[in-house]
């Protein structure tokens, strides 16, 4: 996804087209307890180092800031990783 994101930045760039990429860590969604196992939900996300899963609107102000032009019309290539205190995706 960065690369892909580093990538598509430089080619779409002159067309007056930025590419940025919002990475986050757990997010807790509806979809979640339908998609793991009952046992592992309630660990869902600990392994980060803030201990916790994210709520979608810890994450969405990543979204709105590459979408408000007047904040970030000088960022494109870039990749925000809210990932709850991890250093490296991943």
């Amino acid at each position: 996804m960065h690369t892909l994101t580093y990538s598509l930045s430089q080619v779409l760039l002159p067309r007056g087209i930025r590419v940025n990429c919002v990475a986050p860590g757990p997010v807790w969604t509806p979809l979640i307890p339908a998609t793991m196992p009952e046992d592992k939900v309630d660990s869902f996300g600990a392994q980060a180092p803030i201990g916790r899963v994210a709520d979608p609107d810890e994450i969405a102000p990543s979204f709105v800031f590459f979408a408000a032009d007047r904040l970030s019309s000088y960022y494109s290539g870039e990749v925000l990783a809210p990932l709850g205190g991890e250093t490296l995706p991943g």
